[in-house]
């Protein structure tokens, strides 16, 4: 896979390597040392994430999209014990070759696997036994890093940076997964009541719009560093003149477009969105409910009067909504119809890359991932690499929409300005939000 980091990349997105503290040790040994350094605080930062939930918590699967908590923290396990131990670690023994089955995702050439859909039925091994098994794989994966001679690590190296940064995606999906799980719950349990949304630099999405000319850009990855394979080749495109919005879509600019009907105008919509609108009964982002005076939910309920207000569930638990803060878990469907309804249009996912890269845009990372207008595709010359790693991103080529930035979710030091995040349009769970853009030649 393409393992380089673009050479513009600004110093704060850089992934976070702690430096080695064994300053006697000769200059080779420094990326070892680091390398460690790094397996370990991500390998932690996971356990960090799991450990304000109860063991039932960790098990439930609220819908096929999601996973429980404690098939992640195994998955992730599964993924250094078959794809670094097994192939660099002689004679290392599997802690329960049952394990493979239960906790592949889609690797069809690592093996056969459980059905996703029916992952909240793995019941056992328990929580406490997925412990023991990232305490095993741990072990070996440090004494692997530590004694490797030099021609070892220097393959296996890249394998285990792939692995750290494919565990930092499923941190990220452990707090959206939970999130809709306890949105199940009708006591809406937080999962951190002390959990606060990243203050904005700007109150609106909908006023000013910065310009950039026609021209030709470079744009993907190049470079020392790492990347994940659809991030790269690099090479040119040509942007017509466009102007992007500096500031995220805001929940007061949503409300507005709530008002003027925007859920029942079926002009605004692309045909399979006003399909999934009625069908889902969207009338709001997801998480939102309307609460009337004494707290009760107002669905369903004869209307809503005039002394309730929208509220939104999320990791602190349901709070009436912020109207500065960016709205946050809308499909591309429904950015599409804002993006309409506003009489703008969505980005491209060139267009993101430019203005973020000229500094053009506040909050391009760190708050909601952003919808763009670009159809998750291979970059021109893109090959994926042979073997199961190769299954990473280029089979899910199709019928995916991009999403450019970063989240508040998003572990620190996973955000870079090449990457491309992906999903179904349909799909809200995420952290998602938007940007307004427009082409002007």
């Amino acid at each position: 896979m393409n393992r380089h980091m673009t050479s513009h990349m600004p110093p704060h997105l850089a992934p976070h390597i702690p430096p080695s503290d064994a300053s006697p040790e000769p200059p080779h040994a420094a990326p070892r040392a680091a390398l460690g350094a790094a397996f370990a605080a991500v390998r932690a930062e996971t356990e960090r994430r799991a450990a304000p939930l109860s063991a039932e918590e960790q098990v439930i699967q609220s819908m096929p999209d999601a996973s429980p908590v404690k098939w992640h923290r195994a998955h992730t396990t599964w993924f250094f014990e078959q794809f670094v131990l097994a192939e660099y670690a002689p004679g290392y023994v599997p802690f329960d070759p049952r394990f493979g089955f239960l906790f592949n995702s889609y690797y069809v050439a690592a093996g056969p696997r459980h059905e996703r859909p029916k992952r909240g039925l793995i019941t056992r091994p328990s929580v406490a036994e997925v412990g023991d098994y990232r305490a095993h794989v741990d072990a070996a994966m440090r004494r692997l890093i530590a004694e490797a001679d030099a021609a070892l690590f220097a393959a296996l190296a890249p394998v285990v940076a792939i692995g750290l940064n494919h565990e930092q995606q499923h941190q990220e999906l452990m707090l959206t997964d939970i999130l809709h799980a306890l949105a199940q719950n009708p006591l809406l349990p937080a999962y951190d009541p002390d959990w606060t949304m990243p203050g904005t630099r700007r109150a609106s999405g909908m006023g000013e719009m910065r310009a950039m000319p026609e021209g030709l850009h470079r744009i993907g990855h190049a470079g020392a560093g790492f990347a994940y394979d659809n991030e790269g080749p690099a090479h040119r495109v040509l942007l017509p003149a466009t102007r992007i919005a500096p500031a995220l879509v805001t929940n007061a600019d949503w409300m507005a477009f709530m008002e003027a009907g925007g859920y029942q105008d079926p002009l605004l919509w692309l045909s399979e969105g006003w399909a999934a609108v009625e069908a889902g009964g969207w009338e709001a982002p997801l998480y939102w409910r309307w609460q009337d005076g004494r707290g009760q939910d107002g669905r369903g309920q004869g209307g809503r009067g005039q002394d309730g207000g929208w509220h939104a569930f999320g990791l602190a638990g349901l709070k009436p909504v912020d109207p500065q803060a960016p709205v946050c878990h809308v499909s591309y469907y429904e950015a599409d119809a804002f993006a309409r309804f506003a009489g703008r249009a969505l980005p491209t996912e060139q267009a993101f890359e430019v203005a973020a890269h000229q500094g053009l845009l506040d909050d391009a990372f760190g708050v909601v991932w952003q919808w763009t207008r670009s159809a998750y595709a291979a970059y021109p010359g893109y090959r994926a690499e042979p073997g199961a790693l190769g299954e990473y991103n280029g089979k899910f080529m199709v019928n995916q929409m991009v999403l450019r930035g970063a989240a508040l979710a998003t572990p620190d030091g996973h955000a870079r300005l090449t990457y491309r995040n992906f999903f179904h349009p349909h799909q809200r769970w995420q952290f998602t939000g938007l940007r307004l853009a427009d082409e002007t030649a």
